[in-house]
């Protein structure tokens, strides 16, 4: 496949070696700004000590949205914390992991995933799930050419290069960047990195997470992340919509949709 799914990397990309705060890539830590942005949690620590493997987004109190290819086969449950930064010991919240039956690792039109919680989120706010055909609304008016999104992460910073390759470097930190509007197809969002703009880019361990419609203030879901076309994190991001048939029929199965 072209695109490099954002998933937690092997061993062999940890960097524990302290690099620049520069954010999802050439982005800022969110403190607050996202709290419906959490991310999965491993049962075990990583080497570098982190334990965050991918990004997702309460979308209901019940309802965790995610990306299909950050689970395992035959998983069945996932742990999500919403800390701002996720050290062991934080509260988490086990939910049954349910991805699209319809995924295969060939078949990634249907790379969307939810958890379910059995009892509300407290104190979270969702974020709002767009209309169906939002995006090619803005299309038809000539509007989403100039759209900017605010994609939102605990995935990887960098990557630096050392003396044994590039690495990447782990924080278990929610960041925010922004990003430009690159194209449209039925199935996928697609951003770049617009560096007049001071465009960031989201990199490994981002997959699943949510690229708000507008600034860092918005709480409008137009699409979850799943890769880029380049290993190094830096240039066009693939996004899978959420406003089509295909990801609709999907998530009505679990949330009321606008």
């Amino acid at each position: 496949m072209r695109f490099v799914p954002f998933v937690a990397v092997i061993a062999a990309l940890i960097s524990i070696t302290a690099t620049p705060a520069q954010a999802i890539t050439n982005g800022s830590p969110d403190g607050n700004g996202h709290p419906e942005a959490g991310a999965l949690i491993d049962g075990r620590a990583y080497p570098d000590g982190t334990w965050s493997y991918c990004t997702g987004t309460l979308i209901s109190p019940t309802v965790f949205l995610t990306a299909a290819h950050c689970g395992r086969p035959k998983q069945k449950t996932a742990m999500v914390s919403f800390a701002g930064q996720y050290r062991l010991g934080e509260n988490v919240h086990i939910g049954r992991y349910v991805p699209d039956p319809r995924y295969t690792s060939r078949s990634d039109v249907h790379d969307i995933a939810v958890v379910v919680f059995n009892t509300a989120i407290p104190n979270i706010k969702p974020a709002r799930l767009p209309a169906a055909g939002m995006l090619d609304n803005l299309v038809a008016d000539g509007s989403l050419k100039a759209t900017t999104f605010t994609p939102v992460g605990y995935g990887a910073l960098g990557p630096t290069r050392g003396p044994h390759g590039r690495k990447f470097h782990y924080t278990d930190t929610r960041r925010w960047a922004s990003m430009s509007f690159h194209k449209l197809t039925g199935t996928w969002l697609e951003l770049s990195k617009n560096a007049a703009k001071g465009d960031g880019s989201t990199c490994y361990g981002d997959s699943g997470g949510p690229n708000f419609l507008g600034g860092p203030t918005s709480d409008l879901l137009a699409a979850t992340t799943i890769s880029g076309d380049d290993a190094a994190c830096r240039a066009t991001n693939l996004d899978y919509r959420l406003d089509t048939a295909v990801a609709r029929n999907f998530l009505g199965r679990f949330v009321t949709l606008p």
